[in-house]
């Protein structure tokens, strides 16, 4: 429907379930209204996708969301979409920045997060240098029963020349989840070819959208029409989306 006009359609993902997204409205800085975020709704819905968990940034300073700041933006999309009559199964969590305040929650005992199914918890690093003692942090995470996930690896400029920190980290229990718009090329030359490089060595645990705003679902959409997805897709078969809901 949002690619009327063109002369391809666009290839369905091979699986249904999509685990990072930003389309709770209004609080960071994803999707700004509820109206918005049924329209990313409809362009998921048309890769296929069936099932989605919604992850807001948690980052100190900037995006500070709670459970219930999450939960009140959930409860605005969910009358939204009964409203237009969108069916789509949804579920909340997060995206946590690896920063002071995720300390904080985890010295609390980490009753503040919002794990995805499964406890598997979606965390990240900084764009400018990685989280101090991430080693540590991580296997603290294991310890206390979650299975840390680290958002789009491929974007985190400093190991693209360090490729064994993908390898000790992903060797050491952290999967690894790899965004579709890096695989088309959204974030330039360098992010493509280091998610491409994690494929070929199968360090690509999950797959995930990423998506803010229509900018990004046009970016998916059109590489959705290429073969170099329907290459890739065979690939990754055994990528681990549909299966933590099993």
């Amino acid at each position: 429907m949002f690619w009327f006009g063109k002369k391809k359609t666009p290839e369905q993902l091979f699986y249904h379930t999509d685990l990072h997204s930003h389309l709770l409205p209004g609080i960071d800085d994803g999707s700004p209204d509820a109206a918005t975020s049924v329209e990313l709704l409809r362009y998921m819905q048309s890769w296929g996708v069936k099932r989605l968990c919604v992850t807001p940034h948690v980052v100190l300073g900037r995006f500070e969301n709670t459970p219930e700041s999450i939960g009140a933006a959930y409860r605005q999309l969910q009358q939204e979409m009964d409203r237009q009559g969108v069916e789509m199964e949804i579920h909340c969590s997060a995206e946590y920045r690896m920063d002071d305040n995720f300390h904080r929650i985890l010295d609390a005992g980490g009753s503040e997060l919002l794990p995805l199914p499964g406890n598997y918890l979606l965390v990240e690093n900084s764009f400018s240098q990685p989280a101090l003692d991430l080693d540590n942090l991580l296997f603290n995470l294991m310890l206390k029963g979650f299975q840390p996930i680290l958002a789009h690896p491929e974007r985190y400029h400093y190991y693209h020349s360090k490729k064994e920190s993908y390898q000790h980290l992903h060797n050491a229990g952290c999967l690894f989840q790899v965004n579709l718009l890096s695989l088309a090329g959204h974030y330039g030359k360098a992010p493509k070819e280091v998610a491409l490089w994690l494929c070929k060595n199968d360090m690509v645990d999950f797959l995930g959208s990423d998506l803010h705003h229509r900018d990004h679902a046009e970016a998916i959409t059109e590489w959705l029409c290429t073969k170099e997805y329907r290459q890739l897709a065979d690939r990754l078969e055994n990528i681990r989306n549909d299966k933590i809901f099993t």
